[in-house]
């Protein structure tokens, strides 16, 4: 089993206002296996957590740690973390154009690996998930993102997710822009993932809608980048029926 923990984290980004704190205090602990859901309005810092563990060198960390298994995150370059088996699905995945799906998924898998995989069963773990996540053989020949629509993008971010094999994977608003039938596609293949691999899997959305389908073990709220509540499903069954309003009412009472 492996360990993924937050320790009273503090992150800042500059703005044209000067710097400006986003994360105020996060503590989080997550074993493979484990299924999280950070939820909360929008700007209360859900983003920010996924592009710190990442390493988006946009963001700030002020205090606090990152340690994955014992080893410190954030002494980590961007691709040493993704050599230790941490993954971020992006909320809006970028164009890569000259570079088509297969050589890119081929690159990525050797540079975590440290050797190129085996062609034969490669070729075939590939087209096996692309398979699962309906997506036309020609689409291994596109380039990365490019003219992809937003189901497409997102798809993609799975399939990667399915061949790559990360022990944690951080799905920053997978939901967002996906239609039913999209949103139970994508959702399917995280679930393969978690299933075939042990997977623990960070999943940050604004809605509950994604969490029918991918069932949290816990659900975390963030509100003004603190973590307010904690809870299991039942938490995000609540959030469904409430909304965030209590937690954004300076007099509305909050629950330790």
């Amino acid at each position: 089993m492996s360990v993924l923990e937050i320790r009273d984290l503090y992150v800042t980004v500059e703005t044209e206002a000067g710097i400006t704190p986003i994360l105020n205090g996060i503590t989080l602990t997550m074993n493979t296996g484990e299924t999280h859901a950070i939820m909360g309005p929008n700007g209360s810092g859900k983003s920010t957590l996924a592009y710190t563990i990442a390493g988006h060198p946009k963001y700030t960390v002020a205090s606090g740690s990152i340690t994955f298994d014992g080893q410190d995150v954030l002494a980590m370059s961007v691709d040493e973390r993704a050599r230790a088996g941490l993954f971020l699905a992006m909320q809006y995945p970028v164009e890569i154009p000259g570079v088509t799906v297969t050589n890119f998924l081929r690159t990525a898998k050797t540079a975590i690996d440290g050797e190129a995989p085996a062609i034969r069963g490669w070729t075939k773990d590939v087209k096996t998930a692309m398979s699962n996540l309906r997506m036309d053989p020609k689409f291994a020949q596109r380039n990365v993102n490019e003219g992809f629509s937003g189901g497409e993008k997102k798809r993609h971010e799975i399939l990667q997710l399915e061949v790559l094999k990360p022990k944690f994977a951080v799905l920053d608003e997978t939901d967002s822009g996906l239609d039913v039938d999209a949103l139970k596609i994508v959702s399917e293949g995280v679930n393969r993932a978690k299933e075939a691999t042990g997977l623990g899997v960070l999943l940050i959305t604004h809605y509950t809608r994604i969490l029918r389908y991918i069932r949290p073990d816990f659900v975390h709220v963030i509100v003004a980048g603190k973590i307010v509540e904690e809870g299991g499903p039942e938490l995000a069954d609540r959030l469904e029926d409430e909304g965030y309003d209590r937690f954004l009412d300076p007099a509305a009472p909050i629950e330790a």
